[in-house]
């Protein structure tokens, strides 16, 4: 058998080996497991989710935004499972994903504080704590950040630290929030955005404010005020701009709670950074709209998947 013959069958071989590789990869069947932290006021527990050809040593801690989110993108009141599919993506792709539970909701309930105790420092500290718990475990070498909406910001600050390779932010603010909260109150009465106003001038300047209007209860309640008042304190130009390390901001076109200034905002304060728009993508990450109503829908359709350009866009900037 002549050169040419063996080099052409060892190529044959190699090529079909990959191909056989890549599609036992593609039916791999992902491994979770439960993992929970030990925090001052109670448990945090989350889902490590791996392939089990065991061969990904990239992880990526997911944060979740506001409100009462638990590891899967879902509330009380809405179920989309946007971050669960996010992590069953990135699986497939050989990036395994650590999401939790915020403290307060789900198996994360026992770590929850009364509303008047609760600081926005205290998710910080939270995501600081599993990145620790992450690089702790010595199974992976490249700890990577994803944060999404009030998560975006969480993560910028706890991405600080040395241990974390990469940060990504999807739909995350670029501005300080009370910022957020004057505009989207433009559009109420009078009486609604004077009184507001001077309220949100009192808290940025750290006081609280007891006699609040019952029409404005709900969003400046007593008990809530401390943590807005923690949560003014960072502005988010000010901590993606600290990032010596790869960044990625993510937005999608059709983002009805965040804008695409947000992201441009971003991108100004770290020149380093990376800027994807993803056409057709709302907050949750489904395809939808500009039309409010049937964006909104999707925030309780969990059969709908997430748009494949975030998984494809997070796949190469992580991987490379």
């Amino acid at each position: 058998m002549d050169l040419i013959n063996i080099m052409n069958i060892m190529r044959l071989f190699f090529t079909t080996s990959f191909f056989l590789f890549a599609a036992f990869n593609s039916f791999a069947t992902p491994i979770e497991k439960v993992l929970s932290i030990e925090t001052g006021t109670g448990k945090l527990e989350g889902t490590l989710l791996t392939d089990d050809l065991k061969d990904s040593k990239i992880v990526a801690l997911i944060i979740a935004g506001s409100g009462p989110t638990n590891r899967d993108g879902n509330n009380p009141t809405m179920i989309n499972n946007s971050l669960k599919m996010l992590a069953d993506e990135l699986s497939k792709i050989g990036i395994s994903s650590l999401r939790y539970d915020k403290r307060g909701i789900g198996k994360s309930k026992n770590a929850g504080l009364n509303e008047s105790e609760l600081r926005f420092e205290n998710y910080i500290n939270d995501a600081s704590s599993w990145i620790e718990h992450l690089n702790n475990l010595k199974i992976f070498n490249k700890v990577v950040v994803i944060g999404h909406s009030e998560g975006s910001l969480i993560g910028m600050v706890a991405s600080q630290q040395e241990n974390v390779d990469k940060f990504i932010s999807i739909a995350g603010t670029g501005q300080p929030i009370d910022q957020t909260i004057r505009e989207q109150l433009k559009g109420q009465s009078p009486v609604v955005v004077e009184q507001s106003t001077l309220i949100l001038d009192k808290l940025l300047q750290g006081e609280t404010v007891e006699n609040v209007p019952p029409f404005l209860n709900s969003l400046f309640r007593p008990s809530v005020q401390p943590y807005m008042i923690s949560w003014f304190k960072y502005d988010p130009q000010k901590e993606i701009a600290k990032l010596n390390k790869p960044v990625l901001i993510v937005q999608g076109s059709t983002d009805i709670q965040v804008s695409s200034m947000d992201a441009d905002k971003l991108a100004t304060a770290n020149k380093m950074a990376d800027k994807v728009v993803i056409q057709k993508m709302n907050h949750i990450f489904k395809e939808a709209t500009l039309d409010r109503q049937s964006n909104f829908q999707t925030y309780n359709q969990p059969e709908l998947p997430i748009k494949p350009e975030l998984v494809k866009v997070i796949g190469e900037f992580v991987l490379h």
